[in-house]
């Protein structure tokens, strides 16, 4: 109750308050209890979670249907916002469905989310590459940004009528004119060219891109009318900004070299961190115009990677992507409340104009430093649209504007609409336009049997562990090296991408051993010594791909590619113990193997270590008196290049190189058959070479082969096969019935499975597919 001035009078004011306020039921045995006169719905927390559970059941659905359309899941969460909005169910139903005490609580959520998405895209991101992005990134990125705010802003200075329009159009172009980090790289990831040059060039770019839209979004905040206030939160952010670069990233730098190697972080000074993000949210009360830039700013001082920030992500980022964030795209859509209108007040038709002509200059921009650079056009069209996406950082934006009541409902539903437009446009025209696999098709042969007598030959070798190394130089070393054929391995060391946002790929100096990695200590010494064993005729370059798993296939094709390499030997996903049992069996080492047999640029070896259960694994393999190497050879090209490469061997004198056909006992080949004649040509120089045993073994089908094989096992140290996938032989009817390891090949998986408990390793090789 409030009076009035005048003496006499007074103002009433009447507010009607619940108490105690209804947040959560009794559930629905309290609810039979007091005879059901309460339903669940009138309470706030049942409510949310109904709607929350709504929300999930309805972007699911959504994203089982629009995922084999190329949207991503970000599109699928904005469409069930929108199913859920008046515009769609109607004002009647979403207010019987969706209270403003339950909206505003799942916008809580949502802001929790997307502060806790901004930090942990800081933590993923090194801030350094500030420093070592190319010319042509700091070119695109400047020209993402600068021409489209600068055009935007000259069309609304004129033709905007007031001030107020002015203020607002100026927090829009921001909103649709910037390039941020966060949202290139979920847009990458979505497309899966994260690790391809192109999604670098877009990355590097991004960060630029982003630092020219805060400074542009700083010079348009001065400009308000209380210029005073906004110096002074500037200020505030200066300081917290030094605060934490010159005070807080030292010291967790300090905490990170005092950590023992491989001791797990305390979960106290996680804890510690997380409770310094929650204190960062703070940030919004000294200074509003910068909500959300302490949370990226704290991330962006923690270090990247382990041990710190990839325990940070790994805590942190599952629970943030998949349960809060989803609530800030949902609430975006649940606000919009008109689908389909035409522009009519003067604001509305001046921002729709500009967004539009504002993202064709973008465009333009952006394609002239990649195509004065001589990229092929498809690419440089790629990098430009991958340069207009927009997402969580430009839908946060504008829903800030709409609460502030900046801008009204019919504008941010015209921005919304764009949002979504460009979430579904730029996936279908990135995926029309360009096919990271292109670049690995075999227009050249790269692959053993077509390089030339005496040539050099260039392999890509791939390490995960220390055991890896140890196989690889054993299956080198025993391929024999020398002035005749020299060999060039590529050692590439391949590690999980943990809490970082961007892959690294760093080529080694091979003389000097980082100080910080025992992996590279092994990986090092241990080819220095191999090449200095073999001087002359062997020479290895060290590389380090640090990328996701679904991605690692990218690097490895890339490095074969970029040294025409002939072959890569890959290490088999299942490990053995000393006695023969399976040690570790990793899916994802086996996905990628599976992957780079699909896009390799020359041919693959997949290496079934099984050598280090007759001798240490620092002995040299060929200390043995006698080292007894056996080729299967059923025909095909990938029982051709596994003999070509085994051929080799004969070169070493402690070498026994045995080759076993399996011939059909009914064989009904047409004699006119292309590769049956290069299988004969091949097969005749095998019984014209003296150093090599030839053997010939009638089998009518694929079980009379699993028990000649069975039989032979243990007479070698190693066997090479063919991978023969798609190829139909009575020599392997019945043993493709079924598959475990559809990737090795009948005789591969027959060689890999646990009933073989021999100590023979297996080389299965597949030839170069050539298009």
């Amino acid at each position: 109750m409030s009076f009035s001035s005048q003496p006499g009078f007074y103002n009433e004011t009447r507010v009607c308050v619940i108490l105690p306020p209804k947040i959560h039921s009794l559930g629905l045995l309290g609810g039979l209890a007091r005879g059901g006169k309460e339903e669940w719905l009138d309470f706030s927390l049942p409510r949310v979670e109904m709607l929350m559970g709504l929300v999930f059941l309805i972007s699911q659905a959504c994203h089982y249907i629009f995922k084999h359309l190329g949207f991503p899941l970000f599109t699928s969460q904005l469409f069930a916002g929108l199913i859920l909005s008046p515009a769609v169910i109607g004002k009647t139903g979403s207010a019987k469905l969706i209270t403003s005490a339950v909206v505003n609580g799942i916008g809580v959520f949502g802001a929790f989310g997307y502060s806790g998405f901004l930090f942990l895209t800081g933590v993923k991101m090194d801030p350094t590459m500030v420093i070592r992005v190319s010319k042509r990134a700091i070119y695109i990125g400047f020209l993402s940004i600068i021409p489209p705010a600068v055009f935007a802003l000259t069309i609304l200075q004129v033709f905007c009528d007031t001030e107020e329009e002015k203020y607002i159009s100026m927090g829009i172009v921001v909103g649709y004119t910037a390039s941020t980090f966060p949202v290139i790289t979920c847009v990458l990831s979505e497309l899966k060219i994260i690790n391809s040059e192109l999604g670098r060039i877009a990355q590097s770019s991004a960060v630029v891109s982003e630092i020219l839209s805060i400074f542009l979004f700083v010079f348009c905040t001065l400009f308000k009318e209380n210029f005073h206030e906004t110096l002074m939160e500037l200020t505030t952010v200066v300081i917290y900004t030094a605060f934490l670069f010159l005070v807080i990233r030292p010291a967790i730098k300090f905490f990170i070299r005092r950590l023992p190697e491989g001791k797990p972080v305390d979960d106290f000074f996680m804890g510690l961190l997380e409770f310094m993000f929650l204190i960062s949210l703070l940030i919004a009360k000294w200074s509003p115009a910068f909500r959300f830039l302490g949370p990226h700013l704290l991330g962006l001082a923690i270090p990247d990677g382990p041990p710190v920030g990839s325990t940070l992500v790994e805590k942190l980022e599952s629970m943030t992507n998949h349960i809060f964030l989803p609530m800030l795209f949902v609430t975006g859509g649940m606000r919009v409340e008109k689908l389909f209108f035409i522009p009519h007040n003067h604001l509305l038709v001046i921002t729709a104009f500009t967004a539009a002509a504002a993202m064709m200059v973008k465009f333009g921009a952006c394609l002239l430093p990649p195509l004065y650079n001589n990229m092929p056009l498809k690419d440089a069209l790629t990098v430009s649209i991958i340069m207009c996406s927009k997402g969580a950082v430009e839908l946060a934006e504008f829903i800030h504007l709409n609460d502030q009541k900046i801008i009204d409902a019919e504008l941010y539903a015209l921005l919304f609409d764009f949002i979504l437009i460009m979430s579904i446009i730029v996936p279908m025209l990135v995926k029309t336009l360009y096919d990271p696999t292109r670049k690995y098709a075999g227009y050249h042969k790269r692959n053993i049997m077509a390089l030339k007598p005496y040539s050099e030959v260039s392999i890509v070798t791939c390490i995960h562990v220390p055991d890896d190394v140890a196989a690889a130089i054993n299956l080198l070393d025993v391929a024999m090296p020398s002035k005749d054929s020299p060999m060039v391995v590529n050692v590439l060391h391949l590690m999980k991408l943990r809490g970082q946002s961007t892959p690294i790929f760093i080529s080694h100096d091979k003389k000097r051993i980082p100080d910080d990695s025992s992996y590279f200590e092994n990986i090092i010494v241990s080819f220095n010594k191999f090449e200095g064993n073999n001087w002359g005729v062997l020479s290895f370059n060290a590389f380090t791909a640090v990328s996701s798993p679904s991605f690692m296939h990218e690097d490895i094709c890339t490095l074969a590619l970029d040294k025409t390499a002939s072959l890569i030997i890959l290490p088999f996903h299942r490990r053995w113990y000393i006695d023969g049992s399976v040690e570790s069996d990793d899916k994802y080492i086996r996905t990628l193997n599976s992957r780079v047999l699909e896009m390799s640029p020359c041919s693959v070896g997949i290496l079934i270590d099984r050598g280090k259960l007759n001798r240490p694994v620092d002995d040299d393999p060929l200390s043995e008196p006698e080292y007894k190497v056996a080729v299967i050879f059923i025909g095909g090209p990938d029982d051709r290049e596994a003999l070509t490469f085994a051929k080799r061997m004969v070169l070493n004198t402690r070498v026994t190189l045995t080759v076993i056909h399996l011939v059909a006992a009914e064989n009904d080949e047409e004699s006119n058959n292309w590769g049956k004649v290069l299988d004969t040509v091949i097969l005749r120089d095998v019984k014209n070479n003296g150093y090599i045993h030839y053997k010939e073994e009638e089998v009518s089908d694929g079980p009379e082969t699993a028990t000649l094989l069975h039989s032979l096992v243990n007479e070698f140290n190693l066997m090479i096969v063919g991978r023969r996938v798609d190829l139909e032989s009575p020599q392997t009817s019945g043993l493709t019935a079924w598959t475990e390891f559809p990737e090795l090949g009948a005789l591969g998986e027959l060689l890999a499975s646990k009933d073989y408990s021999s100590r023979c390793s297996v080389l299965i090789v597949q030839q170069q597919q050539t298009t």
